[in-house]
This record gives structure tokens, sequence and C-alpha cells, in this order.
């Protein structure tokens, strides 16, 4: 039933999608750097989104991944059970929050003080949409980490600590590597919750379908401009179709991190095997 309906959502992006690849190209939309629909005749580049959705996707697990790690670590091998359940509670109820309120939260908090610090024109940035995607995914890579890591037998515990080994040095040495492919998966989910946001980036990026220099550009990722735009096209028309081949190409990235992700753990399982 799931590859039935994987393959039915592809089939559907590409019928929708085919006017624009008849029409405009596959190639020529992603290798474009000017998004301008609205103009005569329309101009369908791209790669500004596809580079914006990255920037800030690689920013929010440059702060997703330290964090919900180091947190799950301590959660699983250091806190005590009373300290435990609480942070734990904390961890849900934070995954249970709309992504809209974390966007208020940045545009009240975080956009001031990005504004400020780097002495920038404006705090609708990237770095303000990566961190704050970041914030979001943090959740997600805790609780799969934490479970991994708990799954890991207390036997490797003990033995480790019968060579004498502290605490530390069991946790980095056995439980983390043992927990390795556990981990791995979580991280790959939390950049599949990050690429995949649209509320949050389209309220604190600045939405400029611009090619991107540095963190401090304002962007507009994919699905920011499928969520700002479809409401206002015509359905059927050529801007129409386009909107959905950027569907489509953010439905393959996500495809072949997944992939990707699968193939690795795979030849982890196999390794540990051996």
């Amino acid at each position: 039933m799931a590859i039935v309906i994987l393959a039915a959502i592809a089939l559907f992006l590409v019928y929708n999608a085919g006017r624009a690849l008849t029409e405009v190209g596959l190639g020529t939309m992603l290798s474009g750097i000017q998004w301008y629909p609205t103009s005569d005749p329309g101009k369908f580049g791209m790669l500004p989104l596809v580079l914006g959705s990255l920037l800030v996707t690689g920013v929010a697990l440059a702060v997703g991944v330290p964090v919900g790690v180091g947190a799950a670590v301590f959660i699983s091998e250091f806190a005590g059970r009373r300290l435990k359940e609480v942070m734990k509670s904390v961890i849900e109820f934070m995954a249970a929050v709309p992504s809209v309120v974390y966007g208020l939260i940045g545009v009240a908090v975080l956009i001031p003080l990005v504004k400020d610090v780097f002495d920038l024109s404006s705090g609708l940035t990237a770095l303000a949409g990566g961190i704050v995607l970041g914030v979001m995914s943090v959740p997600t890579i805790v609780s799969i980490s934490e479970d991994a890591l708990h799954a890991v037998p207390d036997d490797l515990r003990h033995g480790s600590a019968a060579l004498g080994n502290t605490r530390w040095q069991t946790t980095f040495k056995v439980t983390l590597p043992s927990a390795s492919s556990g981990i791995f998966a979580a991280v790959m989910l939390g950049l599949g919750r990050a690429i995949g946001e649209t509320m949050a980036v389209l309220m604190l990026t600045g939405n400029a379908a611009v090619m991107p220099t540095s963190l401090f550009d304002s962007v507009r990722t994919m699905t920011g401009t499928i969520a700002a735009e479809m409401g206002e096209v015509v359905q059927g028309g050529l801007h129409y179709s386009v909107l959905f081949t950027v569907g489509l190409v953010l439905f393959a990235i996500t495809f072949g991190i997944n992939l990707a992700a699968d193939l690795v753990l795979e030849r982890q399982r196999k390794r540990w095997r051996r």
C-alpha cells in the first residue's frame, strides 16, 4: 500500500507538471536563476529556490543535530529518572507546538536579534529561518535518538564498565556507535522535517527569490514558493504547472535523501552483523 501511494503521488505530480515540463523544460527551470512568473514571458528559474531550501536546511541541521543528539545522550545515559521524565515531557510538548507559533516567536525575538547582532538592514535571512527550523527539528531527533540509545543492551555498558571505562568513555566508545544507525535515522527524519517545513520559513526568510550568497541574505524556499503562489494562479495554467514541477523537484530531493539514508543504514547493519 505504501508503494502504491508513493507511486500515485509521483504520477499525480508528473501529470500536473506536464505542461511546464513540455513548454519550459526541466533543465531550463533547474538552471535558471530568475523567478518572475508573472512577467511576459514568465521566467521560471528554480535554482534560487533550490539553493534557498538547501541553505536553510543546512543551518537547521547545524543547529538541530548537535543539540538533539546531545540532549538524547544526556536523557538516556546521564539524567536521573525524575529529570528524564520531565525532559521527555518537554520534548513531546515542543513537538506538538504548531509551526506558526515558532514562526511568531522567531519574528518577535530572533529576527530583531539577528539584525542587531550582525548589523544587518533586515533580520529576515536564511540564518533566522534555519535556526528556527533547527529548533523545530530537535524534538524529532531527540525522541528517535533516545529510543535508539535506550535499545542498546545493558550488557555492553556493563562490559565496558568492567574493563575500566568511565561512563563518558562507555557512552562515546560503546553506546553511541551501537546506536549509530538509529541516530542516523533520527537525523534524516529531522532533515525531512526541516526541508518540508512551510509556514515558519515563509515568515522568517524574507521570501526573496534571488540567488543567495551568504546566510545573511533573504531567500525563498521551494515550499514557501508553493504556499505563497498556489492560491493566486490560474488552475491549469503554465504558472500552476510550474508550481507542481517545484513540488516534483522537492519530492525527488526528499526521496533521494531517504533512499541514500536507507542504503547507509543497510550497510551499517551489515557491518554490525559481521
